[in-house]
């Protein structure tokens, strides 16, 4: 009787889950370049069912296989729906969108950056990054493009964190002592003065965004507040995007989250009734025990 009620119990831990996945998501509706985030669950792995015991069949048939069992569900991991979202325009200069369609060759990806060939080996559609510096130093990468200027004419994120350019060092817009607000980008991410002359860096040359490739997007971990890292081995999936990657940097618009949500209404409720269905089998089985131990207290 137990394993049922560890199995329920393993599916209230799951719906839990996913339902924080899918609030978080709806709470990010309006967070520029937010992906959605999609939880994963699957079954632990089955189980042999034997008798151990079998004193009517004798002792040859002492032990005996009765089939196998699935001990319940698990929330596996967090996978985030790397799908473009739509733009919306701004009309401020330090707001960037960021648009990737970065192809692979032979692959014809769905709308959420998947494919698979004819040997069934899954292939995910590399994605274009902003590169981002942290207060620790270290490279982080995001989709949010809504930045701004600091007193030192340095260029940081909503979080005051800085924009890399391509040359790996803090892109800064100085004009002498004055900050440069006057600016357009190019496609390509290079920074002009309106008359479209290039804007030149403190090593003299052009100023330019660093616009990292991913090759497997599904390898970035969230850190919150749009930031993403990779870990580990998975770091040499990231390369400076080249002028055959298809990506498009637009000034004076911001990425919309890609977050459905009508849909994450409906998986939220979901979730919910399934969280309440395994709670009633718990409630069911801790009466049934309860009811047992008094049976047994009266003998």
């Amino acid at each position: 009787m137990l394993r049922g009620l560890y199995t329920a119990a393993s599916g209230m831990i799951a719906q839990q889950r996913k339902h924080d996945i899918v609030t978080n998501n709806i709470a990010n509706l309006n967070t520029p370049g937010f992906k959605a985030g999609n939880g994963i669950n699957r079954s632990f792995p089955e189980v042999l069912i034997e008798r151990t015991r079998d004193d009517n069949a004798g002792p040859a048939a002492a032990t005996r296989t009765l089939g196998r069992i699935h001990t319940g569900v698990m929330a596996e991991e967090n996978v985030s729906l790397h799908a473009q979202g739509d733009l919306q325009e701004t009309n401020n200069p330090f707001d960037f969108a960021l648009v990737s369609n970065i192809q692979v060759p032979g692959a014809q990806f769905d709308s959420s950056g998947k494919y698979v060939d004819e040997n069934g080996a899954r292939v995910v559609q590399p994605q274009a990054f902003f590169t981002i510096q942290n207060a620790a130093g270290e490279t982080r990468y995001s989709l949010n493009g809504k930045f701004s200027l600091d007193a030192n004419g340095r260029m940081i994120d909503s979080e005051g964190h800085q924009v890399l350019g391509s040359d790996g060092q803090p892109i800064v817009l100085m004009d002498g002592n004055t900050p440069v607000t006057n600016f357009r980008i190019t496609r390509d991410g290079q920074f002009t003065n309106v008359d479209g002359r290039p804007i030149n860096g403190a090593n003299g040359q052009p100023l330019t965004l660093m616009i990292t490739r991913v090759e497997d997007p599904n390898q970035l971990v969230r850190e919150g507040n749009g930031l993403y890292r990779l870990d580990g081995e998975a770091q040499a999936l990231a390369q400076p995007a080249g002028a055959q990657d298809q990506f498009e940097v637009r000034q004076g618009f911001v990425e919309r989250s890609n977050v459905d949500s009508g849909q994450s209404m409906v998986d939220m409720m979901s979730a919910l009734r399934a969280y309440e269905a395994n709670q009633k089998m718990i409630q069911f089985y801790d009466k049934s025990m309860e009811k047992a131990a008094n049976d047994v207290g009266r003998v």
